[in-house]
């Protein structure tokens, strides 16, 4: 039964020629099989790898947004405080251009009145003026009175042409986006230096008036004008009024010389 001369399968011996392909299955396999297990691998490692990314991601974008909404609150309050603040000033400054428009209101009406007034007494000294010149003696001494008077009259309205020239400058420097603050403070020292060393300007009180000028006189025009008599309200009052009280002091100061006292009269 055992033959020696045909001995089992697993001997060794050569292998029967149909059996070629199933070696060559089994030798294939092996690496298909490390190839789908690599793939198994890597492809659970990208999926960790990319949930990782997401969650990172999602966890950036968490932080970014609350960065974000947080900016956003405070710009926002800050915002809101900002313009709080802005209608606040508002406010005020609409105020304050209400008060000075009542002041400035206020003060053209006294002004007027005080025109009409000088008017009037100016009325009344040219009819004195005409009775004395017609009562013979009195007439030819007040004629020479005021002819000495003139001088101070010619002095006085030098004095006012010279004003009005440098509030017009003023004005303009007051109104101008271009001159420094400093150019115009000097401008306004030197014509409150010239009246109070004027005789004339200290008989006719001009310090005070130009202060009231520099204090309150804010009208300016257009960004467009080119006519620089065209800015100023409460200086052009001033002027007005201080030719009406030339004329009015050259009468009173000729009065005083025919009564033979002083020829120094206070402002009406």
């Amino acid at each position: 039964m055992n033959d020696l001369n045909d001995p089992p399968r697993w001997n060794i011996r050569p292998e029967p020629a149909g059996d070629d392909g199933s070696r060559w299955n089994y030798a294939l396999l092996v690496p298909m099989i490390g190839l789908a297990a690599f793939r198994w691998i890597w492809t659970r490692e990208s999926q960790s790898q990319i949930q990782d990314m997401k969650n990172k991601y999602d966890s950036d974008m968490a932080v970014i947004t609350r960065d974000l909404e947080l900016k956003y609150r405070e710009t926002l309050t800050e915002n809101r405080r900002t313009a709080a603040h802005l209608e606040i000033e508002l406010e005020k400054e609409r105020q304050r251009v209400q008060g000075y428009r009542k002041a400035l209101i206020s003060q053209s009406q006294q002004l007027m009145e005080e025109r009409k007034q000088l008017q009037q007494e100016r009325r009344d000294l040219e009819e004195e003026k005409n009775h004395l010149l017609q009562s013979g003696v009195a007439g030819v001494a007040l004629r020479k009175a005021l002819q000495q008077e003139e001088e101070w009259q010619r002095r006085a309205q030098a004095l006012l042409q010279e004003l009005e020239v440098q509030l017009v400058e003023r004005q303009e420097a007051f109104c101008s986006i271009l001159l420094p603050r400093e150019h115009r403070l000097e401008m306004e020292k030197n014509l409150l230096l010239k009246v109070a060393k004027n005789p004339v300007g200290a008989e006719l009180n001009l310090e005070d008036d130009l202060r009231d000028i520099f204090k309150n006189d804010r009208h300016c025009a257009d960004l467009l004008n080119m006519d620089k008599r065209k800015n100023g309200n409460l200086m052009w009052l001033y002027l007005r009024y201080w030719q009406l009280q030339v004329t009015l002091q050259k009468h009173k100061r000729a009065e005083e010389t025919l009564k033979g006292a002083s020829p120094y009269s206070s402002r009406p």
